[in-house]
């Protein structure tokens, strides 16, 4: 027999289904698997649920809602206003679903037959900034425009926006029913600082932040530098951005660096890691270097480099000649005379891989759970990031962790990890599954060895595809890191075939996060329907509101406007809303 819920009857099943998600975190490490069960979970007591359960509370109306758009890209969407300069944004025409038959056609009648699977929200590269960092790479801004951004101070009140808006939905909007969790797929900070990780961890969970580090009193950075190469924004000085139409805006650091308060998702969450989140600057894997370590919690900072410079640093980034960041603290130190005070401060200091799970285990991060968010303390005895969780009675979920810390910002996975996947998909082959990570496929390129793991062999993207190909209830695939809403069906060769949805950033415009519905269409077909939203910032700004809601709103205008931001992000229709269809398996 089925064990799928029809949509109306979700009201009086969510209560069950909450706890599995509230409660359904398992943590597989080091190749160890389990055959996950509603019943049962490695990350939280019964006791620990029950309270969880209370506290979330995210069921659908009793009155069936679907569909409903309100809320939503489907509805609405921000849009640009004026050609050239500095445009302003407004209320623009949503973005209409598009059905996608590239791997099954999509058969009449089946709105009226389905019923729905699971719904979840997708949070990915929120990359929380701690712009006053003083190993930020910002000077590389003398040889790429777009290396620094005007709106890096605002990614906390942006980010609390996002929360808003996800907490603010009524359900999953084609189905109707509720929303089981929240996902993040990645790059959560920007710095691998432990400022940023605990300011995202708040973000998510609920509490008050200051984003802030160093002189508590006032913003030490590139913003009140007096270079004209940086947005200055209460300075009467006439940078490059305001010559391009940036405005003047009094009081906007002060506001900037304010205590804010987020109410943390009303819905569980789970975490997947990112080349952000376990190297700093995303790319160097020198947590080891004492002196680059000394730097980032120390009172110098370099603020700027020469064009020719800063064109041979970015270009050992982008070809990854120096992954353990061996000729960047060369670089820093030949530049140790040009550095400009700031403030001490221990929090800038970078996380490990064990901090980073650990903090997620924190019980003051707890909000409305999982215990872990995901991670246990198998993963901490293990020394791994990945795990699986159980979805609802039909679905389970699969967190990779595809970052290298040998460095370099592409990814990869371990012989150990494959495995470990292969054998959760085996374990659990009555069930559908939904693979996470932060990398795509296209991007998990990196196979230089992991220093953990030296004799280990890393695996690529194609690799991995054609693991989860020989799976046939994978339905798909979802990850971040490039920014970008692409969609892209795989029908593999060993006979599977999914779907592998990759969704834009929320640092760049225009700022996005992804619902995702799966749900039986009782034809021999399956639906994943994919509807994006935005943060529940107003899209029209008003250069005198500096509240936080204000400043929330300038993070999205400013992102527009930021000099070389690239203008495809959002994808192509076919990559936005959709219906994406499977044949069932």
């Amino acid at each position: 027999m089925s064990r799928t819920r029809s949509v109306a009857g979700y009201g009086q099943n969510i209560h069950r289904r909450s706890v599995l998600a509230a409660t359904g975190a398992v943590a597989l490490a080091g190749g160890v698997g389990y055959a996950l069960r509603p019943s049962e979970s490695q990350a939280a007591t019964a006791q620990e649920s029950t309270a969880a359960v209370a506290a979330s509370s995210r069921q659908a109306p009793a009155a069936p809602l679907a569909p409903y758009t309100k809320g939503t890209t489907v509805a609405s969407v921000a849009a640009p206003r004026g050609g050239s300069g500095y445009r302003r944004l407004g209320d623009g025409p949503g973005w209409q679903r598009v059905v996608r038959s590239d791997l099954a056609a999509p058969k009449p009648g089946r709105a009226g037959r389905r019923t729905a699977l699971a719904a979840f929200v997708q949070l990915t590269d929120l990359h929380i900034i701690d712009a006053q960092h003083p190993l930020r790479l910002e000077y590389l801004r003398s040889a790429d425009i777009h290396a620094w951004r005007p709106h890096e101070a605002l990614t906390v009140q942006g980010a609390i926006a996002l929360v808003e808006r996800i907490n603010a939905l009524r359900g999953a909007p084609v189905t109707g029913g509720p929303l089981h969790f929240a996902m993040t797929t990645g790059d959560n900070t920007d710095n691998n600082a432990k400022s940023e990780l605990d300011w995202f961890l708040k973000i998510m969970s609920g509490g008050r932040i200051t984003p802030n580090t160093g002189d508590p009193r006032r913003y030490e950075g590139v913003q009140n530098s007096g270079l004209k190469q940086y947005w200055q924004p209460d300075a009467a000085v006439r940078d490059s951005d305001k010559q391009a139409g940036f405005p003047h805006l009094d009081g906007f650091l002060k506001a900037a660096i304010r205590e804010v308060r987020s109410p943390g998702l009303n819905l569980p969450w789970y975490s997947t890691v990112g080349n952000h989140d376990s190297l700093p600057m995303g790319c160097y894997g020198s947590q080891s270097d004492p002196y680059l370590t000394e730097l980032a919690v120390g009172g110098k900072k370099l603020m700027n480099v020469s064009a020719a410079e800063a064109r041979q640093l970015q270009a050992q980034i982008k070809q990854a000649t120096d992954p353990k960041g061996v000729r960047y603290h060369d670089f820093l130190k030949s530049h140790a005379r040009s550095m400009r005070p700031v403030t001490p401060d221990d929090r800038r200091a970078p996380f490990t891989p064990a901090e980073y799970v650990e903090a997620h285990l924190d019980p003051a991060h707890r909000g409305l759970g999982p215990a872990g968010h995901g991670y246990s303390s198998a993963n901490l005895d293990a020394g791994t990031q990945y795990y699986a969780f159980r979805i609802s009675d039909d679905v389970i979920g699969i967190s990779l962790d595809t970052t290298d810390s040998g460095g370099h910002y592409e990814g990869s996975i371990g012989t150990a990890q494959l495995k470990w996947l292969d054998k959760t998909l085996r374990d659990n082959k009555d069930s559908y599954a939904v693979i996470f990570s932060h990398h795509t496929s296209k991007t998990m390129t990196n196979l230089r060895n992991d220093p953990a793991r030296p004799n280990e062999r890393r695996h690529n993207g194609q690799e991995v595809l054609t693991l989860l190909g020989g799976h046939p209830r994978v339905l798909a695939w979802v990850n971040g890191h490039i920014h970008k809403n692409v969609i892209t069906p795989h029908a593999l060769a060993s006979g599977g075939s999914f779907w592998e949805i990759s969704t834009a950033s929320h640092v760049d415009f225009p700022q996005l996060a992804r619902i995702v519905e799966l749900a039986d269409n009782k034809d021999g077909t399956i639906s994943l329907f994919t509807t994006l939203v935005e943060s529940s910032a107003p899209h029209r700004t008003d250069f005198s509101d500096l509240s936080q809601t204000g400043l929330a709103a300038l993070y999205r205008e400013l992102s527009l406007n930021a000099p070389g931001a690239s203008t495809t992000l959002g994808g192509d229709p076919a990559d936005r809303n959709t219906e994406l269809v499977l044949k069932k398996v």
